[in-house]
Order: C-alpha cells, then structure tokens, then sequence
C-alpha cells in the first residue's frame, strides 16, 4: 500500500534520511524501530505528505503523494488516521468534542449521527462514561485510548502511530498495544508505528523494519529481526552498551 524509494531529506546541512526504501504492505502493521533521532517521525510525516522529500518517492497504492496539491492531497490525507506522539488532544475540549472534531470539519453528519459513532468508538477503545472528562482529568492509558478513538473516527485506510506508548508505565504499554491489535483486527487498517520499545511492540507487528543513520538496515518478520546476525540490529534490540553504534 505505501512504497517509500530512495528517500532522502535534510533540515539545513543536517540529513536526516538519506536514501530509505521500504514497503509497507496493505492491511499489516509494520513496526519502524530506531534510535531517537534516527528519522523516524521523520518518515511518518513523509508518509502523510506534511514533509516533502529532497530526493526519492512516496507512493500510495501507486500514486506519488509529492506531486499532489490541494483537493488531491486532501483526499489523499482523509485515507488516514494518525496518533500523535502526545495524543494532541485539545485542552480547551472534553473527549466526546476531541474524538467528534474530524467528523465535524471534514463530514456533512448530523449531530445524532456523531454522537451515535463516538460514542461506539469510545466504547470500543472501554472510554464509554467518559465522554464528558477533558485531557487534564484522564490518565495517561485513558489520553491514548480517546487519540486512538480520535484517530480511528473516520474509518481511515491507513493508520501512523508515531510511540503510541511514550510515557506509559509498562502495564499500560501492554494495555496500548493489546488495544491496537483489537482495533487492527476489528477494521483491517494498513499500520505503521513508529516505536522503539523492544521488543514488547513486537508483539503486535506484522513486519519490523530497522532505521539506523537515514537508511533502513534491514526488514522482516519479528522473528527474524529478533534472531538478526546484524550486529546493529542485534545491540538496538538487546540494549547492549557495546557495539557499532555509539551510547551518546
């Protein structure tokens, strides 16, 4: 569904990506891992057309996303769903008005039809009765769950999680992916998550693809990424202070 080929980008003299080529296939979900700062959030926002690429293409069931502009890219971008790294859940709205905001802006549905699809969302992600709570109230699990809500309203294709499990405690890391598994088997949506936490987001990965330095080093199943003789791929998973890639 998403074929990233030979992408390179740079902010200033400092490239970020330079040359990554990868396949993202339709209805799996594709785990990004690497190093903070290695480009991956980069990626994902080359993936949905916020970044444009130096060098190299983006193709979205074929179509290069860089050479579209404006009610193209917009039809394009409504294929999606996104979970922000912080959930960027408005303050200054409850969490019925934040999961409602998309369908809003972007659908003619009236009021009863909103409310009757948030609330079933919220009751798939177990949020039902805290329809009315803002951001500040919830807890960090519950934040995640109502973005994830958010983000799946409009029944997207495509669905990016750019560390859907920062700044969770380990039982809720579980929690968060346990849940993304459901909703991917519940909707069938081609996933692409950003994480670097390994190996728990193994779990619920189709394939795992390794960034390291601007280039994907290497791609396959959780299994074989997890029984790599790629001494990079090897010292990322296990932790290890030693090794080719530098503890700074």
């Amino acid at each position: 569904m998403i074929t990233l080929v030979d992408v390179h980008k740079a902010f200033g003299s400092q490239p970020v990506l330079r040359g990554v080529s990868l396949e993202v296939p339709k209805g799996l979900i594709t785990i990004i891992i690497g190093r903070s700062g290695a480009g991956k959030s980069v990626m994902l926002k080359h993936i949905i057309g916020l970044v444009q690429p130096d060098q190299g293409r983006i193709l979205v069931d074929g179509v290069d996303i860089a050479q579209l502009r404006g009610q193209a890219q917009d039809a394009l971008r409504q294929r999606f769903g996104v979970l922000f790294q912080g959930g960027a859940l408005f303050d200054s709205m409850d969490v019925f008005d934040n999961v409602a905001f998309p369908l809003r802006e972007k659908t003619r549905m009236g009021e009863g039809e909103i409310r009757d699809k948030v609330l079933e969302r919220l009751r798939q992600v177990d949020l039902l009765g805290m329809e009315r709570k803002f951001p500040a109230e919830l807890s960090g699990g519950m934040r995640k769950r109502a973005a994830l809500a958010r983000a799946l309203i409009m029944d997207p294709e495509i669905v990016l999680f750019d560390e859907p499990t920062t700044g969770l405690d380990p039982i809720l890391v579980t929690g968060i992916h346990r849940l993304i598994a459901t909703m991917h088997a519940r909707f069938g949506f081609t996933g692409v998550v950003v994480s670097h936490d390994v190996p728990h987001v193994f779990t619920i990965a189709h394939r795992v693809a390794m960034l390291h330095q601007g280039v994907i080093t290497e791609v396959g199943t959780p299994e074989a990424i997890q029984a790599s003789a790629d001494p990079l791929v090897r010292q990322f998973i296990t932790g290890a202070l030693e090794g080719p890639i530098r503890a700074d």
